[in-house]
């Protein structure tokens, strides 16, 4: 099992930067891929960023290609999401989330909250 520990999130205004940041225990970070979701209120959740258990592959979406970036550093077990140029849209609980590559297995870190005032 992994257990994962999302922090970084806060009150920014439009426009500027923020860093989450997902921690993981265990010795197998590498095996797992793993992404950032958001869920704003009264919304469904939205799959922001994923990078696979390697770093060489990056997902985003849409909604943040060119803004947000998802480095991770196996070596610290660690993911980050690097959200520059924040719009009031990008208010949300952000979620890290690991797979174990090639099964279903799933863990979830808790959430931090980004608000973005305009």
């Amino acid at each position: 099992d992994v257990q994962l520990q999302a922090s970084g999130g806060g009150l920014v205004q439009a426009g500027e930067t923020l860093r989450l940041s997902c921690t993981a225990s265990g010795r197998t970070f590498g095996s797992y891929d793993m992404s950032w979701v958001r869920q704003a209120p009264g919304k469904g959740p939205e799959y922001v960023s994923a990078t696979n258990s390697g770093g060489g592959t990056s997902y985003y979406a849409d909604s943040v290609k060119g803004r947000f970036t998802i480095p991770r550093d196996n070596a610290k077990n660690a993911v980050y999401l690097q959200m520059n140029s924040l719009k009031p849209e990008d208010t949300a609980v952000y979620y890290c989330r690991a797979q174990r590559m090639g099964t279903t297995t799933v863990y979830w870190g808790q959430g931090t909250q980004v608000t973005v005032s305009s």
